[in-house]
């Protein structure tokens, strides 16, 4: 089937994961096996089980030669750990086992192996945490691997495109972007693909303008066709016309310029024009993404999400594992504080009789701290290393999705229980180490002021705490629009979490999406956060705009914004707001 006549300006809107504008012509990548499913006869299952572990054997050594290709590229060194995670997959028993059983009930390799993969993706599915769902995409990336070398179809030629262009792809695997020619490769976009999904992360770190989850765009387009892709929106711009093509010209040479300017508030402190001091943390997954927040001058870690060090395994890391890991990070951030969110996934891949797959809405149920009181022996092993390890450095410890006062007076109890051990034992931990709590339901919420006496700081993850209080599933389509961060209902929500923590005299941080949204740095001060923890690549944008803006500021922006009734409203004044005190950081927007 030809490709569809593209007419002038046709925009597309997907999901921007490195910020960044590219102008160019595509070259166009979409080379999908295609896999015929088939039975097999008894006499031929032998031959099919060799077939499979050699294609395993064969996409084992592709990727040893890719990562002795990445370790000798300093600025990618640090994220060797996905290909590592990628080579695990090729031993997973779910994977292998489960291939080898379809293939032995007479299903060809690659057949046996694409069912194993539905199988698998429906599995990741069930997760609500948004980072672990995109874990999906690893093991997506390693079937294609191993189902190109079955199907004969060639590997991607990403690392050899000999002209600077703008790749566009069904889905780019991080092994792919790693191979990225960056001098030729000037953007990408892919039908696939998710914020926090490892591509997009090394999107990001190698600086290159990103968009994926446009679902059809290698559909639309043909080779040498003129796109524009705008990483910090999600827009891509197909064919567009010599108007839009300047106007997009000067807007890449401001962001070009105010990206240049923003490393000379690299070192500065984050304080407001009255002096007030926001401190700017990263959110991390991994020990490697460290370099990232030091990179960009981020003040500790905001949130250690631990759910990855349980990923990729039947079972759970032991108190050792997880001790040394926390004391690897603190060590690294030299002094700065750490929060350590304890576990924050469902458990039944630990715990199988659980059969958590079959709840009809695992967003609300046993997961985070309800598993965790539920498995108190993985809870109380998770403790002690956290503990163990605030004698290597500042650690803070936040319990997540806690909805009750009934739940962290439980944790702290456990957590008492485990102190006492230790001492006992002779084992040294920082006896003031501070504990905190996620607020993410609206029971949370309603009673702040209960929780702020029982804790040392607020951590609201405003990720899940819009998701519950706007019942929005931000994963469905038809609903996904409701889901606004700037609803009226949602700012009432945060003022009176952050007036009950002031009011008891407690620290309140913001560590979801909107706390690296620089458009809404003013906004989040004047609700009264003492700190934010983003995403590291977002703290320069975050501290200039803090530098020439007041707490007072803020707060009289706050106060106008709680009078307004709709979301759009919201949004238009505080745009006006921004744009109006910094003309240079947030233009005009072109759609």
């Amino acid at each position: 089937m030809g490709k569809i006549r593209i007419a002038k300006d046709t925009y597309l809107v997907g999901i921007g994961v490195s910020p960044g504008i590219a102008v160019g012509e595509v070259s166009l990548l979409d080379q999908r096996p295609l896999v015929d499913k088939s039975l097999i006869e008894a006499i031929e299952v032998e031959a099919e089980l060799l077939r499979f572990r050699q294609a395993i054997d064969r996409a084992r050594e592709q990727l040893q030669k890719i990562k002795q290709a990445v370790s000798r590229q300093p600025h990618l060194r640090e994220h060797l750990y996905i290909l590592d995670t990628h080579l695990l997959i090729l031993e997973d028993e779910m994977l292998v086992d489960g291939t080898e059983k379809e293939i032995r009930a007479q299903m060809n390799a690659e057949g046996a192996l694409t069912q194993v993969l539905e199988q698998l993706r429906a599995l990741f599915d069930t997760i609500d945490d948004e980072y672990l769902r995109e874990r999906r995409s690893d093991v997506d990336a390693v079937g294609e691997r191993l189902l190109r070398i079955l199907t004969g179809v060639s590997e991607r030629t990403i690392g050899n495109i000999g002209r600077k262009s703008l790749v566009v792809a069904h889905d780019l695997s991080p092994a792919e972007t790693m191979q990225m020619n960056r001098s030729n490769v000037l953007g990408f976009i892919t039908d696939k693909g998710g914020r926090t999904s490892h591509t997009a992360i090394l999107a990001r770190s190698l600086d290159i303008p990103a968009v994926v989850g446009l679902e059809s765009v290698t559909s639309m387009v043909s080779e040498r066709i003129p796109v524009i892709i705008d990483g910090s929106t999600g827009v891509v711009i197909l064919n567009p016309s010599e108007k839009t093509l300047n106007e997009y010209l000067k807007r890449k040479q401001s962001y070009e310029y105010l990206e240049h300017d923003l490393e000379k508030y690299r070192d500065l402190p984050s304080l407001t024009t009255d002096q007030i001091h926001i401190p700017l943390r990263g959110n991390l997954e991994i020990a490697s993404d460290v370099e990232q927040a030091k990179k960009h001058a981020a003040e500790g870690i905001g949130l250690y999400r631990t759910e990855f060090l349980y990923l990729g395994r039947s079972e759970p890391p032991d108190e050792e594992e997880q001790y040394r890991s926390y004391c690897e990070i603190l060590k690294q951030v030299e002094g700065e504080p750490v929060t350590i969110r304890t576990l924050d996934i469902g458990g039944d891949k630990f715990v199988p009789e659980l059969n958590l797959e079959d709840e009809a809405n695992p967003a609300m149920g046993l997961r985070a701290i309800r598993f965790s009181l539920h498995e108190e022996r993985l809870f109380k092993i998770q403790l002690r290393a956290i503990l163990r390890a605030s004698s290597c450095g500042h650690v803070r410890i936040l319990f997540p999705m806690i909805s009750g006062v009934a739940e962290i007076r439980a944790c702290k109890k456990i957590l008492c229980d485990i102190q006492a051990q230790l001492d006992r034992e002779g084992i040294s931990y920082d006896p003031d180490l501070a504990i905190g709590i996620m607020i993410e339901t609206p029971s949370a919420v309603m009673i702040a002021s209960l929780l702020a006496r029982e804790v040392d700081f607020f951590s609201i993850g405003t990720n899940d705490l819009i998701q519950y209080f706007l019942a929005v599933d931000r994963g469905n389509e038809h609903v996904a629009y409701l889901y606004d961060p700037l609803h009226p209902a949602i700012l009432r929500a945060l003022k009176a979490t952050c007036d009950a923590a002031n009011d008891a005299g407690i620290e309140i941080c913001i560590c979801g999406e909107m706390a690296g949204e620089s458009l809404y740095a003013l906004v989040l001060v004047g609700l009264g956060f003492h700190e934010l923890s983003m995403n590291p690549a977002c703290v320069p944008r975050v501290k200039r705009v803090l530098r020439q803006v007041s707490k007072q500021d803020g707060e009289s922006l706050v106060d106008k914004l709680l009078l307004l009734s709709t979301s759009k409203e919201v949004s238009t004044a505080i745009e006006k707001e921004m744009r109006s005190r910094l003309p240079d950081i947030f233009a005009q927007p072109l759609i």
